[in-house]
């Protein structure tokens, strides 16, 4: 029996007297990526800072990979990566010596080989000595997200992956990403604000406000279980009104 790739239970993160996480639970399937959907401090980024161990719980718990990252954490961390447009790789290293930096970090093995391979499929042979500091916004994001599949990561975070991305790329992206999960019985968690990219890749969204999940479903469905032509009409719905998750 698999398990499952990342189950968050009864997750909760205060601030003093502030619940930026309230006792949130839900899991990440095999073979699934799942969107994490909500307004600008609706507690998204902790929730993923608390998945990787950078922020710890108030209470409750993550296992990655049947891992639990309070006990087992440098096992569970081995599993997963993360990409996003905020969190830039050192601008002083060369693309490779990045790649090579963190495949050692990973223990990637036959690492030559690996990063040869996903710099081909990023399409990023040409910057492999160029300092990543020295790219273009759109340039840095595919870098980033080649680190991200690096280790072939069990669990993969990716936080407004393609914001910086044309059209024809982020559709390359996703691609990817759709074989990578299908080809490894892994898992997404992905969070954006970009409905149409999150409609087309994922296969089921948790929306999140205020610290907690109003609801989830399938992203294709859900809008008209809700009364909604699109999931980006139902996200301003539920960003203006929260309590209609609670209306029917």
């Amino acid at each position: 029996m698999e398990h499952n790739i990342l189950e968050v239970t009864s997750l909760s993160k205060n601030y003093g007297k502030t619940e930026a996480v309230k006792d949130i639970s839900f899991a990440v399937r095999p073979r699934e990526i799942v969107g994490l959907l909500g307004p600008n401090g609706a507690g998204k980024t902790t929730t993923i800072d608390m998945i990787l161990g950078v922020l710890k719980p108030t209470k409750g718990s993550v296992v990655i990979g049947g891992r639990d990252i309070a006990s087992d954490r440098s096992e569970a961390l081995m599993l997963t990566n993360f990409a996003a447009v905020y969190a830039q790789l050192p601008g002083n290293l060369t693309v490779y010596q990045n790649l090579k930096f963190f495949g050692l970090i990973y223990g990637v093995s036959n690492l030559e080989k690996r990063i040869r391979d996903i710099m081909a499929d990023f399409d990023i042979e040409q910057f492999k000595k160029v300092k990543y500091g020295i790219l273009s916004s759109g340039e840095q994001t595919r870098v980033s997200l080649a680190k991200a599949m690096l280790n072939e990561p069990h669990l993969l975070l990716l936080d407004e992956p393609t914001a910086s991305l044309d059209p024809s790329t982020a559709e390359d992206i996703r691609k990817k990403i759709r074989n990578h999960v299908a080809g490894n019985a892994s898992g997404v968690l992905w969070t954006s604000h970009n409905m149409y990219e999150v409609t087309d890749v994922c296969d089921r969204v948790l929306f999140l406000s205020h610290g907690e999940i109003l609801l989830e479903g399938d992203p294709k469905k859900l809008p008209a279980e809700y009364g909604k032509k699109n999931l980006e009409e139902l996200f301003i719905a539920i960003t203006r009104e929260p309590l209609i998750a609670e209306s029917i």
